[in-house]
């Protein structure tokens, strides 16, 4: 959600930004805008749609001699999509961009107009640039800038540019927001995928420093004083911008997903490796997420509770932070996000880790705030996903809570050793017989395109693989589908069954079948059209539409039967004409609350 990338250096300043900015794409956003300087003139270019629509802007600019520049894609939260709003924002001599919230903009902005500032847009953004101004009238700019952020309330992360000041500023609370070091040249990016094709050594900015960066060295100051900041290493190895002959990098990374799974359950074949999953001296544990994180995190939940007897709740993090918690001594706050940069879940893993008690982040980036703070991380090493929906991470996630049951009921003597890795081993080539049976996703997409809503139900295990496959398919078709369990929807929501509806039942559980076949016949009596989501095992359903897929055990069932319904998702999109890899409003990163 939102990218900043930002260069002082000597190679050609467009360049740098329009990479770093094509880099970021993938987080979400729905405007985009750079800001040039050579140190006395600044030139702003703005906008709205994708940055290839920026690039074309900037060649019509012609050419402008500039020593540095900051840049921006802009994911619309304090006002509308449009070229007003888009960043940079320039205010007197400041230009900044800026990530996160701040939450006293509209009492900043009446002291502000009270001042004589004239607003051009409606963001909170601008009021920070106006504050900043203000500001540098009565004092130096290190100063300044420490009472920019004693007056500013909620989240942010700036990469500021002073006009007949040749050097590039940066402060940051809550948003995330590196610092790239080069041969003489650095860099500011809210992401290392930014900059990753120029260097892999940064340091992370705090929320109490300021960071100075000028054409050959740079300085980080805290409360003034010059502070030595450790350099890190990425192991970072970017974006892979290819699509492979795919047409869009969502159906690519549904299609990577047997070598990623692959890659992770080779990994904790290792007896010794696979310590890192053992949650034996646990019990309890509070899986915190959003998203299709948290709808992984259900699955984990069904799979720890049956097969490692712990106690397991699930919460959505932006929830969670707010309620009442009831821990004890043996309690595990678990953080599940793709991104590492969750904002919510990361006021969560702080709150918890305040409270003393232990987190464990499952995460993808090992550059993130969750990978860093937490007291204990595992990789899932999907890549990076350009597709703004999740599906090979997601997937990875879900293996990654399902090996944690198996080797936590092992630890316990409650699981056969050998025999539950077996069932893992042959997932991979068992989810390539599933991808390839493309045909059958297009003949059901067909049936779904022209619908506008739909409804999956499941019962168990089932309901949570219904929230992420319901979850896709809005997503990316923006067909308004909702996940229920099977049996609540005679507690009012049956009301909402129309004539010819789609109803997707999965059934993956043996004991649960026929409730779940019952539930659906009570829509069927309305006038609904069923759809089985089932297994080899269970398939006796011959007079349905229907998406057929391995049998295999309940640790493992739910990695093959999400990916199905992620390219039923992908194939309703692409017939509905959509834009798949990046669905409009949505963000990769939710770096705010």
């Amino acid at each position: 959600m939102c990218g900043i990338i930002a260069y002082i250096g000597n190679r050609k300043t467009t360049d740098v930004l329009l990479k770093g900015l094509y880099a970021l794409e993938y987080r979400g956003y729905d405007s985009a805008g750079v800001a040039l300087s050579d140190s006395q003139t600044t030139k702003i270019i703005r906008s709205v749609g994708r940055v290839s629509e920026l690039e074309e802007k900037i060649k019509k600019e012609g050419n402008f001699s500039s020593m540095y520049g900051i840049a921006h894609t802009r994911w619309a939260t304090n006002g509308e999509a449009n070229l007003q709003n888009a960043h940079p924002h320039k205010v007197g001599q400041v230009t900044l961009v800026h990530n996160g919230i701040i939450e006293n903009a509209d009492i900043l902005r009446k002291n502000l107009e009270g001042c004589g500032y004239i607003f051009q847009s409606n963001t909170d953004s601008e009021v920070a640039a106006a504050l900043l101004d203000s500001l540098l009238r009565e004092s130096d700019t290190l100063t300044a800038l420490t009472k920019m952020k004693e007056e500013l309330t909620g989240s942010y992360a700036f990469a500021i540019m002073i006009e007949n000041d040749s050097n590039l500023y940066a402060i940051r609370k809550d948003s995330p927001l590196l610092i790239g070091v080069g041969d003489k040249e650095f860099f500011l990016a809210s992401d290392i995928t930014a900059i990753i094709e120029y260097t892999n050594q940064y340091f992370l900015l705090e929320p109490t420093e300021i960071a100075v960066l000028a054409k050959e060295e740079y300085k980080v100051y805290e409360e003034k004083q010059i502070i030595t900041k450790e350099l890190l290493t990425s192991e970072s190895s970017g974006i892979d911008q290819q699509k492979n002959g795919y047409d869009h990098y969502m159906l690519k990374e549904i299609m990577e997903e047997p070598k990623v799974l692959k890659n992770l359950i080779d990994r904790y074949q290792d007896q010794e490796k696979q310590q890192e999953l053992d949650l034996s001296n646990y019990q309890k544990i509070d899986i915190v997420a959003c998203g299709s994180a948290m709808y992984a995190g259900m699955i984990g939940q069904s799979l720890i509770e049956k097969y490692a007897d712990i106690q397991v709740n699930v919460f959505s993090a932006s929830e969670y932070r707010y309620k009442k918690k009831f821990y004890d001594c043996n309690t595990l706050i678990m953080l599940i996000s793709q991104s590492g940069e969750t904002a919510d879940t990361i006021a969560a893993m702080r709150e918890a880790k305040k409270d003393g008690i232990e987190t464990l982040g499952i995460v993808n980036n090992p550059d993130s705030t969750i990978a860093r703070e937490c007291d204990r991380i595992i990789l899932t090493e999907a890549g990076v996903e350009i597709a703004v929906a999740t599906t090979k991470a997601y997937i990875l996630q879900v293996c990654v809570l399902a090996l944690m049951s198996y080797v936590t009921a092992t630890k316990k003597n409650l699981f056969d050793l050998r025999a539950g890795m077996d069932d893992f081993i042959k997932i991979p080539s068992l989810l390539e017989n599933v991808l390839e049976n493309q045909d059958e996703y297009k003949r059901i997409a067909a049936q779904l395109q022209d619908k506008e809503s739909c409804f999956y139900i499941g019962r168990g295990i089932d309901y949570a693989i219904c929230l992420e496959g319901s979850l896709k398919l809005k997503e990316v078709s923006y067909i308004h589908s909702e996940a229920y369990q099977a049996g609540e929807l005679k507690h009012g929501t049956i009301s909402l069954v129309e004539q010819d509806m789609p109803i997707l039942c999965v059934i993956t559980e043996k004991e649960l079948k026929e409730k779940s076949i019952s539930n659906l016949k009570e829509t069927e009596a309305r006038g609904a059209k069923g759809i089985i989501i089932t297994t080899t095992k269970l398939d006796d359903f011959n007079n349905y539409l229907k998406i057929v897929v391995p049998t295999t055990t309940e640790l493992t069932q739910s990695i093959l039967v999400v990916p199905a319904l992620q390219l039923l998702s992908y194939y309703v999109a692409l017939n509905r004409g959509c834009d798949i890899d990046k669905p409009k409003n949505l963000a990769k990163s939710v770096t705010v609350e």
